[in-house]
């Protein structure tokens, strides 16, 4: 029997056929993963990357609600027209504690992975309020509403256990400190900034969304933002021999 003859038996039989392509498609599922489990070098240990804050992952968790990843990335990529609009490439690091990571390939608006510090909290509550007040030509839409909601975080603490399950660093005093940690950061002269800033080291703290009054979406939203990029000091950093950031 010839291999065409074996080819049209196969072919014809549509168990037989779904069966083989699970196997192929196992076996190469594996030999592509298998190795991610055992490779030190699958994501290279960089300076400075720490787990998000909880007021910062609470403002991930709105960015994220929002849709902004729709239009904009954060994965500057390796080419010079890139590096000089937006600064130093993406590093893996830098994406390691992120559930789900923000990479991606389409732009509307610019790159954020930068963009931390670029900009004021004045400005950033300005473009969120009305965005062609600070960009004459921006096609983004307002979202004034993020400075009237309160910010909902009474479950802050299980944000953070159930990162810390897939592998976030949040230790048992992190989760237990979790809402006096978010209130903290976005307070003027609290009690217990030292311990925060210990706990989470260049992590800013202060009252983003201009109220000091009000704790808002639009002041977890901003510290988000505002810290974006600004973990990894490039200006001492120098790539392993394995580096996979790229």
């Amino acid at each position: 029997m010839s291999v065409m003859d074996h080819h049209g038996k196969i072919e014809r039989n549509s168990i037989l056929l779904l069966v083989l392509v699970l196997i192929v498609v196992s076996i190469g599922g594996i030999v592509e993963l298998a190795p991610l489990f055992y490779l030190e070098s699958t994501i290279e240990k960089v300076k400075g990357v720490r787990p998000y804050t909880p007021l910062e992952l609470a403002g991930r968790n709105i960015y994220i609600r929002e849709g902004c990843y729709n239009c904009h990335s954060q994965m500057v990529r390796p080419f010079r027209d890139e590096n000089e609009r937006y600064g130093h490439y993406s590093l893996a690091a830098e994406s390691m504690y992120d559930r789900p990571f923000q990479w991606g390939s389409k732009r509307t608006g610019p790159d954020l992975a930068r963009l931390g510090g670029r900009y004021s909290d004045e400005w950033h509550r300005a473009h969120m309020v009305d965005p062609r007040s600070v960009v004459p030509e921006s096609i983004m839409p307002g979202y004034p509403f993020l400075a009237k909601r309160e910010l909902k975080f009474e479950d802050i603490a299980q944000h953070l256990k159930v990162n810390a399950t897939l592998g976030v660093p949040y230790d048992a005093a992190m989760i237990e400190a979790a809402r006096s940690d978010l209130m903290v950061q976005a307070s003027v002269d609290a009690d217990g900034v030292e311990d925060f800033k210990a706990r989470y080291p260049k992590a800013q703290a202060r009252d983003f969304d201009g109220d000091p009054d009000r704790l808002t979406e639009l002041d977890a939203l901003i510290a988000y933002l505002q810290m974006l990029g600004t973990l990894v000091d490039f200006s001492v950093y120098q790539p392993t021999a394995g580096d996979n950031s790229r």
